[in-house]
């Protein structure tokens, strides 16, 4: 009964704060209302048993993605009344691309069918005496770890090309020299300046 009712309270606030992610008019209020619905999902996670994907939701999309999301909106300062002026030019175009995604994810749900075996794994329980976290730590670094390794390759690779895309030398700003600065020396780094009397620097 108690589970039924953080069920209910969980899934409206998240389907009622996803809503609020694409109605509201502030961007700022768009993330706030996401990282909302993150927190509820987590949730919803806990009550099915899956708490290593609740803590994963919460550590990562709250605490990193969303935040990123709300500090980059913040700092950026985009003008989106003056983005938006276009956006009925756009429609048309809009509408025929949600169609045919519409159209490709019904193909996609009417053409899929379970494995002979999925009923049997999907239903299989944890093993006895270990959590739902140490089961999936099993499975990904033993029968996966080949491809958890090449998902942690590719995250480095993407991290790296998005520092070097967005790194950008302008002309005019100082620049600090971790080399230089270590090998200054009392006589390069004091000049000592003899000012005659009444004379000034």
């Amino acid at each position: 009964m108690l589970a039924g009712l953080f069920f209910y309270l969980f899934a409206a606030v998240l389907v009622a704060s996803a809503f609020m992610v694409i109605a509201a008019r502030n961007p700022v209020h768009s993330v706030l209302f996401l990282i909302l619905a993150f927190v509820n999902a987590s949730g919803l996670f806990v009550l099915m048993g899956a708490e290593f994907l609740a803590m994963i939701l919460v550590v990562v999309y709250v605490g990193a993605v969303a935040v990123l999301f709300l500090f980059v909106v913040m700092m950026l300062d985009v003008d989106f009344v003056a983005l938006r002026q276009g956006f009925l030019q756009y429609l048309p175009v809009g509408v025929l691309i949600g169609l045919v995604v519409l159209a490709e994810l019904f193909m996609v749900i009417g053409a899929w069918t379970l494995g002979g075996t999925a009923p049997k794994t999907i239903t299989a329980p944890i093993p006895a005496g270990i959590t739902n976290a140490e089961a999936l730590g099993r499975v990904l670094y033993t029968q996966y770890v080949y491809f958890f390794q090449l998902s942690g390759l590719v995250l480095l690779v993407a991290m790296i090309g998005a520092i070097v895309l967005t790194l950008s030398h302008r002309t005019g700003v100082k620049r600090q020299d971790p080399g230089a600065q270590s090998a200054r020396t009392p006589e390069t780094a004091i000049e000592v300046v003899k000012v005659k009397t009444g004379e000034g620097v």
